[in-house]
């Protein structure tokens, strides 16, 4: 089973970011990892940061590199055949069991978030000075540094 989600990572090259929600200059990457063992398994391509995670999921490659595995992800991505949580019906509630789904659904989908955690630690993601296609090599890197500390 997979985990993905979308991050931003800022970035001073006006050519390759745009401003996103927290108004700074990012771009978007999306992050698949493998759920039982937290490794990185894909990196999409940079995007711009006001583009959201539902387009960019199709646009950064992420979605043809995945394939036909399982994918769980958040609310962000409707409509693309991922496993996303229940939302509430229009004036109603949600059943037990849904919300009980809802909870480990949240449960598994903190572990991409802890791996966000983990790679903006490294410097070279808190404020990409890098120019054009530069941010992408180092996202990779910094994936793979991840994955080289997880795996001991």
């Amino acid at each position: 089973m997979l985990i993905v989600d979308g991050t931003l990572v800022p970035t001073r090259d006006h050519s390759v970011a745009e401003q996103s929600k927290n108004y700074r200059y990012s771009t978007n990457h999306q992050v698949v990892i493998d759920a039982d063992s937290q490794l990185v398994v894909v990196v999409g391509r940079p995007l711009p940061g006001n583009r959201n995670d539902c387009k960019a999921w199709a646009e950064s490659g992420a979605k043809a590199a995945v394939g036909k595995a399982t994918t769980i992800a958040d609310g962000g991505y409707p409509g693309t055949g991922l496993i996303i949580p229940h939302r509430r019906p229009t004036g109603g509630e949600l059943c037990d069991w849904e919300r009980e789904h809802n909870r480990s659904h949240k449960q598994v989908r903190a572990r991409v978030e802890h791996v966000f955690a983990r790679m903006k630690t490294w410097k070279i993601l808190r404020d990409c000075l890098l120019k054009g296609d530069g941010v992408h090599p180092a996202m990779l890197g910094v994936a793979r540094l991840h994955n080289l500390i997880q795996a001991g």
